[in-house]
């Protein structure tokens, strides 16, 4: 999900390790350092936008469920008054003293039922929003975690680059460090 602080002192090492290389003076070594370097700072900073990812879908989901809740309150409200009304619809057929006082309660129960609906459409449109918001957050994490699992490897395969003297290994954790570096730039795009 995110660098752990475990995951970041090691991605420190790595680069500890790597600029301890480039002092041996082969270019390779030097080139494959500066690699690992860069790649640590890149997985850095694409875990922690992660987790800010996962923070905010999280949330907006949270912000989902409380507009639901509170629609789901409108919405019994409003059933309430709709049965109000009409008892005292009813009441009010039925004539009597009171059968202005129960036709007019029965109005302004009328009256209220718009409101109220109004009030519980508002809100599901704001759960809806909060809903979408937490699709785009999700979309980007999941597009972050694999930019994170890219860059990691690239980390991984440059080491492979300077224990075993060959190039081909660096070439690779420079495509892997691109492909998860494009991949973090997409999820904000």
């Amino acid at each position: 999900m995110s660098d752990s602080p475990l995951e970041e002192l090691e991605a420190h090492e790595h680069a500890e390790h790597a600029e301890h290389a480039a002092h041996g003076g082969n270019k390779l070594v030097a080139w494959v350092s500066m690699t690992i370097a860069i790649l640590a700072v890149l997985s850095a900073v694409v875990g922690s936008l992660e987790t800010l990812a996962s923070g905010q879908a999280l949330a907006q989901k949270n912000e989902a469920v409380l507009a639901q809740s509170k629609a789901s309150d409108s919405w019994n409200e409003y059933q309430a008054n709709s049965l109000k009304k009409h008892i005292y619809g009813i009441a009010a057929d039925q004539g009597g003293p009171k059968a202005d006082k129960y036709r007019k309660t029965a109005a302004d129960k009328a009256a209220d039922e718009t409101k109220i609906q109004d009030e519980a459409k508002a809100l599901e449109k704001e759960r809806d929003d909060h809903l979408k918001l937490a699709e785009v957050a999700e979309g980007r994490h999941h597009r972050l975690t694999v930019s994170a699992t890219l860059l990691h490897m690239g980390i991984a395969i440059s080491t492979i680059a300077i224990i075993a003297g060959k190039r081909w290994p660096w070439l690779s954790s420079l495509v892997l460090g691109v492909a998860g570096s494009a991949i973090a730039l997409w999820a904000y795009l």
